[in-house]
């Protein structure tokens, strides 16, 4: 095994938030273990390089996320090969805007499979293991959609709404047997790939001013939710700009 400090799985570790919370925990002594589908491998790798390069210890695995049997053996191989799971990370995003009348049911399929099923694929993975050894940490990245529903966004704010729903029943089931789970509402945009393609040009001013969640800040918090103590323990947790309104 790399370590007896134990490992954080982060799926969806893309080059914004996610890779931001595998390396908050890889300095945290944890080794991050990284998944994205199989053609991101890749980039995976590039990460999992950069997270070693500055002294940490990464592992980079393409999975496809809504496919049982390879969150199974993704689980199993980590627990067996790596280490103990301490902290389980569900970032997958998938937002997409379309109005009701033009999402197709393939769409709206998709984006439940990997913003809902595959986030119970996750918790359930993550009771498997975490349960019997009465601790362990599972978080999921949540957004504004997961608590309001927006015009164009009705397969997202579904898909968040479930995720949200699977989070609370998992933190009441789980909480008294050791395993702390939360639910982080990001209210507002991220600096990363998908906020760079929609700024813009804006993004510079948006970055100057601080009005742009900071990757490195949000998982700044996630590491703060794992070492929470258990006599106050967080279920959700809402992070936003100082500007964003709400």
């Amino acid at each position: 095994m790399d370590t007896d400090a134990g490992a954080a799985l982060v799926i969806g570790a893309g080059p914004g938030l996610g890779g931001a919370v595998a390396r908050a925990f890889a300095a945290e002594g944890l080794t991050a273990c990284l998944t994205r589908r199989p053609r991101n491998l890749p980039e995976l790798e590039a990460l999992a390089g950069s997270i070693r390069a500055g002294g940490g210890r990464a592992h980079a695995f393409g999975v496809d996320a809504r496919e049982e049997t390879e969150m199974v053996g993704l689980f199993d191989r980590i627990e067996a090969e790596i280490g103990p799971l301490e902290a389980v990370v569900f970032n997958i995003g998938a937002n997409v805007r379309f109005g009701v009348a033009e999402t197709s049911a393939q769409v709206y399929r998709k984006v439940w499979e990997m913003a809902a099923y595959a986030g119970f694929l996750a918790a359930r993975e993550a009771a498997r293991v975490m349960v019997p050894r009465g601790r362990g940490t599972l978080l999921f990245t949540g957004a504004t959609a997961s608590v309001r529903g927006g015009a164009g966004f009705s397969a997202f704010a579904g898909a968040k709404h479930a995720l949200r729903a699977l989070a609370q029943s998992a933190a009441r089931e789980l909480g008294p047997k050791g395993v702390h789970v939360a639910h982080v509402v990001i209210d507002g945009a991220v600096d990363g790939t998908f906020s760079r393609e929609r700024l813009g040009d804006a993004l510079a001013e948006r970055l100057a001013q601080e009005a742009i969640l900071r990757p490195e800040e949000v998982a700044r918090n996630y590491v703060w939710l794992h070492r929470q103590g258990r006599s106050a323990w967080t279920f959700e947790l809402d992070l936003r700009p100082w500007t964003e309104p709400w």
